[in-house]
């Protein structure tokens, strides 16, 4: 009880990192001794100091010796490899520490097992699979991206009372809003928690989104736009503004310049195309924001791994773009949550 105690503790620290360490998992590590936290730490950012390196620092700096007598608990097994920061297992050897409790064994290859080898190696005793559950559901997207090959997938829309996600015609955006504040706050945070979005180019014509974070506090994702033909003007589109970079999957060029990343699919296979071309430019996430034809292609393909839908309680269009059809008997639903003016419906594959 003990174990999982401090092990919740680290999967708290953990969160912290949620939105900032794409493509790296998310990881907290705390640092025991009589049964007393000493030192906490968790990946912070990208390319930054591991969970392990930043606990073993912060007690390190307060002139602490006695690192024989103390349990390091991490979320997912300490890295043996040297990446963006050298291998955490050597700072911990060289520490001497004894006991290490790891949540969950890394999905990625390059890890997988071999630091729990080299601690092992070293006669520390380690102890695995505390809290696995909980580790393994924080780093969903690190685990389907490594074990499927492929990004983790979450389809959102909003409809109306009356089943609509958009008018056929509107003058502005503000006429063709579906959702309350409440949960377009939300849509935001979730927005800053995946590390890209991707929508249609009808999307981008027709409601010119910026497809950032401004409502919360965040880092704003990669952008995915679906141009078959690039008839979009760069220069027009808020999507093609900002510091992000931005992929345009096309029917006819292939490059890099600047911020955006050019890829050539075949459009007739564009789900499996899209999928395939984002893991091979790491990418472990994807919020597919619309239109209709786009999430209605991954639908159909069944092509994703959760729904979220945001269903207006008195908003209504009486016509227009219908949403998308799911097969409901394939979907499992994880939650509901009234929001505003909003019914919020979770639902997983």
């Amino acid at each position: 009880m003990q174990d999982e105690y401090f092990m919740q503790q680290a999967i708290a620290l953990a969160r912290k990192g949620s939105g900032y360490v794409h493509p790296n998992p998310m990881v907290g590590c705390v640092i025991v001794k009589d049964n007393k936290i000493l030192s906490e730490g968790y990946h912070e950012y990208y390319g930054g100091p591991h969970a392990e390196v930043n606990a073993i620092k912060n007690l390190e700096n307060k002139g602490f010796n006695d690192w024989d007598k103390v349990c390091l608990y991490v979320t997912l097994e300490p890295c043996a490899h040297f990446g963006k920061t050298p291998p955490c297992t050597n700072l911990i050897i060289q520490k001497g520490i004894k006991k290490v409790v790891i949540a969950t064994t890394d999905p990625n290859p390059i890890v997988a097992g071999k630091g729990i080898h080299q601690l092992e190696k070293h006669g520390i005793e380690i102890t695995t699979g505390v809290c696995e559950k909980q580790a393994r559901d924080l780093n969903k997207r690190f685990f389907t991206f490594h074990l499927q090959k492929r990004p983790y997938i979450i389809l959102k829309w909003a409809e109306t009372k009356d089943g609509f996600i958009s008018k056929k015609v509107f003058q502005s955006r503000e006429e063709n809003i579906i959702s309350s504040p409440e949960a377009l706050k939300i849509v935001h945070q979730w927005r800053s928690e995946e590390h890209s979005i991707l929508v249609g180019y009808n999307t981008v014509l027709n409601d010119n989104p910026l497809l950032n974070v401004r409502l919360v506090k965040g880092k704003n994702p990669q952008k995915i736009v679906l141009d078959k033909y690039l008839s979009l003007n760069i220069n027009q589109f808020n999507v093609f503004k900002g510091e992000e970079k931005v992929i345009i999957f096309n029917t006819i060029k292939e490059n890099e310049g600047n911020h955006l990343i050019y890829r050539k699919i075949h459009w007739n296979v564009k789900e499996e195309e899209i999928l395939k071309r984002l893991y091979d430019l790491n990418i472990v996430s994807v919020l597919i924001e619309g239109g209709s034809k786009t999430l209605q292609g991954f639908l159909d393909k069944k092509m994703f791994d959760e729904v979220r839908i945001l269903k207006s309680k008195n908003v209504e269009f009486r016509n227009g773009i219908e949403a998308p059809i799911a097969n409901w008997n394939d979907l499992k639903l994880q939650n509901q949550l009234a929001l505003g003016n909003d019914n919020i419906i979770f639902l997983s594959t």
